[in-house]
């Protein structure tokens, strides 16, 4: 039986989709227990769709004319139809996180940098975190154990448990 947490099912599924979202762009956030396992059980049903679907690529040389008029070829790798599907659930699954611009960096370099990434959280997902499970998948024989919950012990205020989720390396 699903938990409650204390408010009515959009909020619910709102409050999950956002927890889960931080906790795979940050890899670990701070929430209480409950929230924790909820989140915990969701990221697992996203990371596993992606391990299980990341390698679906196709490659296709294509011949194009240059601007001087020669003949290049280029090889183009697109998605599988298995890893676009899995890709467009998990689009339903997360909220896309935006890249941020880090301290010192300029706003051009920043866009030079950005410029490909169209939905960075999805591209972290499936270029990051699937093949490090997916080898872990294959080293330990078993899929799954992608987050670890550390109990931290009641929050003041309201005593509520807190905990502390990540993901594992």
């Amino acid at each position: 039986m699903a938990r409650k947490l204390g408010v009515n099912a959009t909020q619910r599924i709102a409050l999950i989709k956002n927890q889960a979202s931080a906790l795979l762009w940050h890899g670990k956030i701070e929430t209480t227990e409950a929230r924790a396992k909820e989140v915990e059980s969701y990221v697992a049903k996203i990371l596993t769709l992606a391990v299980n679907t990341y390698d679906d690529i196709i490659e296709t040389e294509v011949e194009t004319t240059d601007a001087k008029g020669k003949k290049v070829k280029k090889t183009l790798v697109k998605d599988g139809v298995k890893k676009l599907n899995a890709r467009r659930k998990i689009m339903t699954l997360v909220n896309d996180l935006q890249e941020v611009k880090g301290f010192k960096e300029s706003k051009a370099d920043f866009k030079k940098r950005t410029k490909a990434i169209k939905y960075p959280l999805i591209e972290k997902i499936f270029d990051e975190y699937a093949p490090k499970y997916a080898t872990r998948k294959e080293e330990k024989g078993q899929g799954g154990g992608y987050t670890r919950i550390y109990k931290l012990g009641p929050r003041r205020g309201d005593a509520a448990e807190i905990a502390i989720i990540e993901l594992v390396d």
